[in-house]
């Protein structure tokens, strides 16, 4: 039988001398022993900035690249919100940051992209992501969502990591449909237009509000949550239907008298919105200002609208021959139909959303009709330029 072991095998103290002995079976440590073996494994474990940054660090072009696999065109939008998204990366790394954070506002006519590159961006990242929609929400205390519902989904995206919601993104998409309605009086308040707001002023700024922990609304038995919003990044959008006109008028001038020119053709496409010209739009001056970062996207062009049809990840023609391959038919387009669908697609100003409208026209006769195709034993449907051409003609039932 060995020996009773009365030393510490690391300090070579007698048990009498310390507070506790920690015997083994050949080995004993002493608690003063263990208190320092604690402090040293302390001391070498990285600080909880350095872990957060070596997590955070994020390169512009891989979001750039990211977005060009499902999104064509519109580049500078691309570099601009890559940009932002790494600085929040950075900037949420350091709990001492001092550097202001830079809120987006996206303007572009309807089927650009602005939604879609949201959605893509949410699917890079790390962080919780919500898409939000203006048109949902009203001041506090009416009907509807109030703006701290966002901050609720934004808290249950994040599993109900409170330190995870406070570095989150919330893309706020229809920013447009929140602008004054009109400058006249009115006996009702604009509960869902000037006064979501003036509602948004603090929370995008950086302020502290508190949201049921279970994502229901408040009641006064609920319980409660604090969350900062200092550090959250808001990214808005909107097409601002009307806005060119409010461009035009600044660049050219009001058009009064008889040799005034009238001409809105003479307008540069590309030129940009500037903060007076969403104040004149309807946009408070002071929710302008809390976006720093404008992103102006522009009307797709007939090639890009066909790289829609058929280049990028989850293209338009791809999901319809997944379709078509269900009842085991061959689906295919030729060059030229592909760039007669672009054409009225242009001339419907509808962006990319018009290419869906346009493809459910021209193919539905046919996926009416599948399932009879296989046991007729047809096996492919060739669109050529004549059958886009061709007016949908209204299905009868037979009686």
């Amino acid at each position: 039988m060995s020996p009773a072991i009365e030393h510490c095998s690391f300090c070579d103290k007698h048990k009498d001398r310390v507070g506790k002995l920690i015997v083994s079976h050949k080995v004993a440590i002493c608690n003063e022993c263990v208190d320092l073996c604690d402090g040293l494994l302390k001391d070498s474990k990285p600080t909880a900035q350095s872990t957060s940054t070596s997590l955070t660090v994020i390169d512009p072009k891989d979001v750039k690249d990211y977005l060009d696999q499902h999104v064509v065109g519109q580049d500078q939008a691309k570099i601009i919100l890559g940009v932002a998204v790494a600085n929040h990366y950075k900037r949420i790394s350091r709990s001492d940051s001092t550097i202001a954070k830079s809120n987006i506002l996206m303007i572009g006519p309807t089927g650009t992209g602005k939604t879609l590159m949201a959605r893509t961006v949410a699917q890079y990242l790390n962080v919780p992501f919500v898409i939000a929609d203006a048109t949902c929400l009203t001041e506090a205390g009416y009907v509807g969502d109030d703006v701290e519902s966002m901050i609720a989904r934004l808290y249950t995206a994040a599993d109900g990591d409170v330190e995870r919601c406070q570095r989150g993104i919330i893309f706020l998409d229809e920013i447009d449909k929140i602008a004054r309605k009109s400058e006249s009086a009115t006996v009702s308040r604009d509960v869902s237009g000037e006064g979501v707001q003036q509602a948004l002023l603090k929370l995008v700024e950086g302020t502290r509000c508190r949201i049921s922990a279970h994502g229901t609304k408040k009641t006064s038995n609920s319980e409660m949550v604090e969350i900062d919003t200092t550090n959250i990044l808001f990214v808005a959008s909107g097409a601002f239907v009307g806005l060119d006109r409010v461009i035009q008028t600044r660049v050219q001038g009001t058009a009064m008298g008889f040799g005034a020119n009238i001409n809105s053709k003479n307008l540069p496409s590309t030129e940009p919105a500037t903060p007076d010209d969403l104040v004149k739009y309807g946009m408070i001056p002071e929710f302008v200002g809390r976006f720093n970062s404008y992103v102006n996207l522009h009307d797709l062009t007939k090639q890009q609208l066909v790289n829609i049809l058929t280049e990028v990840k989850g293209n338009f023609v791809e999901q319809y021959k997944w379709l078509f391959n269900q009842d085991n038919v061959e689906l295919e387009f030729d060059s030229e139909s592909l760039d007669i669908i672009a054409e009225r697609t242009l001339k419907t100003r509808t962006g990319a959303r018009g290419l869906h409208s346009e493809l459910e026209r021209v193919l539905l006769p046919h996926m009416f009709d599948l399932p009879r195709y296989c046991k007729q034993s047809i096996l492919q449907v060739s669109i050529n330029k004549t059958q886009v051409n061709t007016p949908m003609t209204l299905i009868q039932e037979n009686s």
